[in-house]
């Protein structure tokens, strides 16, 4: 599919599930049927839950990471992209960070981001729509 979706770090943090089956599939489906982006942010944050939380070895973390980067259009962040966040954060009253998620979702022309941590269904700047496929997985399909 040819619609840009922006990818939240949940989504990778599900895929090394082995307890939510459900969340896994998903998670791998939004990454196979979309044109999937995520931001050097997402990456810092999933190797920080891969370290922390899921017990992972650097290897593996590796392994994972340069699979995110042949799957997805990893985008850098800049000062604009700081700029944007803080006046997204302003303007929605998202916390700062998923305010630079958010900003580089726009940034990048994404018409969807996949996160749990907004509203599900809001607009945003009028060009994007956080979408919770947990809740509303019928999107997927």
């Amino acid at each position: 599919m040819s619609v840009k979706v922006f990818l939240d770090t949940n989504l990778f943090v599900y895929m090394q599930s082995t307890s939510d089956i459900s969340k896994k599939e998903l998670s791998y489906q939004a990454l196979e049927d979309f044109d999937c982006v995520v931001s050097v942010q997402v990456l810092n944050e999933f190797c920080n839950v891969a370290y922390k939380k899921l017990n992972m070895k650097t290897g593996q973390i590796q392994q994972i990471i340069h699979a995110i980067n042949n799957t997805c259009s990893v985008a850098v962040l800049t000062l604009k992209s700081v700029e944007k966040a803080l006046l997204l954060k302003e303007r929605y009253g998202f916390s700062y960070y998923d305010s630079l998620i958010v900003a580089s979702a726009l940034e990048n022309g994404c018409s969807y981001l996949f996160s749990e941590d907004m509203n599900d269904g809001q607009m945003i700047d009028d060009s994007l729509e956080n979408v919770n496929i947990f809740i509303r997985p019928d999107f997927l399909i």
